[in-house]
């Protein structure tokens, strides 16, 4: 599809030409119909000079868009000729008057009236100063009238073609517009496009990352416990079927916005801080959870990317820590939620905080204008720590 206004562009050289002849065509109308019984009225060889010029002048606007200065010049040279030889007259003044609005509206104006006020000179010299010394006839001669209409015409095609040419600036400037704006639209639709694709991929990180953590960690105690303690093994075994049917509708509920045509799914309940428990029981270790400040709902996007920021610390101590603990601090401070995920273990992998892990949980902070940090701690264990931005008018009552 076309943007809005690429019909304003600029045309073939074949619809110009298709143009041209029909500015021949209605130029020569005017000037045969017009002057021709006239010149054929006159005398020999003047009758056929006229009649030649009435032809010629016309004829020449086949070539207005290629070089409109020089048929500008053409057809009011033959027009002068024939206005020496024939009464005034508007209408063999038609093609020139269409060269002359060509030229300006080509963005020759200037060229254009030179050409225009020398063949205006001419013409007034001609039949009026010079008229008896050349033996111009009496009624060839314009009289004030006439050579006042014929400037206000001259005038009137250049301010013509100069509009012409002003709108036509217009409508490429328009053009160029709506094409800058089918490109931004485009490149934004194809950064939102790309901003899905990592969303996705960070929410199926953190699913199968938490869930497969989960379940490798039940796999192994079920292992060692089956032939000691079958009733132990047996719990492993219903955690690692929870966490796999968890893990299950998570993704489920990921991918069910690359089917939006399809039959929605029963929805899931959101992920938010209030299925904290629900990750803390399963985390695989004791877990503490503080809360202070007056609680208040949170927007959607921060809720989720708080529950995903609090899992994936819980999967990356499970991974990459030897702790015993792990402690979960929440506040509710003015305009923002504040995140502290503490254990008392030692981190073995990503010391510094560039892994995917932390990579990912930073970018979900950063997204909605938070900060994040992960590190060890100087007295030991491992600190992650988040401040996420809450919009004053979704917040509630202090």
């Amino acid at each position: 599809m076309r943007p809005p206004g690429s019909w304003q562009s600029p045309r073939p050289w074949g619809s110009a030409q298709r143009r041209a002849r029909a500015a021949v065509v209605i130029a020569l109308g005017f000037h045969v119909l017009g002057d021709w019984k006239h010149a054929t009225a006159l005398d020999r060889p003047a009758g056929i000079v006229a009649a030649a010029l009435l032809l010629l002048g016309p004829l020449t606007l086949i070539l207005r868009d290629r070089v409109p200065v020089a048929v500008l010049a053409a057809a009011g040279t033959a027009s002068l000729g024939v206005g020496v030889l024939l009464p005034p007259s508007g209408t063999y003044a038609v093609a020139p008057a269409m060269a002359l609005y060509a030229a300006v509206k080509a963005g020759r104006a200037r060229p254009a009236a030179a050409v225009t006020a020398a063949l205006y000179a001419a013409y007034l010299t001609v039949t009026r100063f010079l008229a008896g010394p050349l033996g111009v006839p009496e009624d060839v001669r314009p009289d004030l009238r006439d050579a006042l209409t014929l400037a206000l015409a001259a005038a009137l095609m250049m301010f013509l073609g100069g509009a012409a040419r002003a709108r036509s600036a217009y409508l490429a400037e328009l053009t160029k517009v709506h094409a800058a704006r089918a490109r931004a639209k485009e490149e934004q639709e194809r950064r939102q496009a790309s901003d899905e694709r990592l969303r996705i991929a960070r929410e199926l990180h953190d699913v199968l990352g938490h869930h497969l953590s989960l379940i490798n960690v039940q796999a192994g105690v079920g292992l060692h416990l089956m032939d000691n303690r079958p009733e132990q093994a047996r719990e492993a075994l219903t955690a690692i079927k929870t966490a796999s049917a968890e893990a299950l509708r998570e993704v489920r509920a990921v991918l069910g916005v690359l089917r939006p045509d399809e039959e929605a799914a029963p929805r899931q309940p959101a992920l938010g801080l209030d299925r904290l428990d629900d990750l803390t029981a399963d985390a695989g270790l004791p877990v503490r959870t503080a809360t202070t400040g007056p609680r208040r709902p949170l927007p959607a996007e921060v809720d989720r990317a708080a529950y995903r920021i609090v899992q994936e610390a819980l999967t990356n101590v499970r991974r990459h820590a030897a702790a015993s603990t792990a402690d979960i601090a929440i506040e509710y401070a003015p305009g923002e939620l504040r995140l502290r995920i503490r254990n008392d273990g030692a981190a073995t992998d990503e010391p510094d905080g560039t892994g995917s892990g932390i990579a990912g949980m930073r970018a979900r902070a950063e997204s909605l204008g938070g900060t994040l940090s992960a590190g060890p701690l100087p007295e030991g264990g491992y600190l992650v720590a988040t401040t996420l931005p809450t919009p004053a008018t979704t917040e509630g009552e202090p």
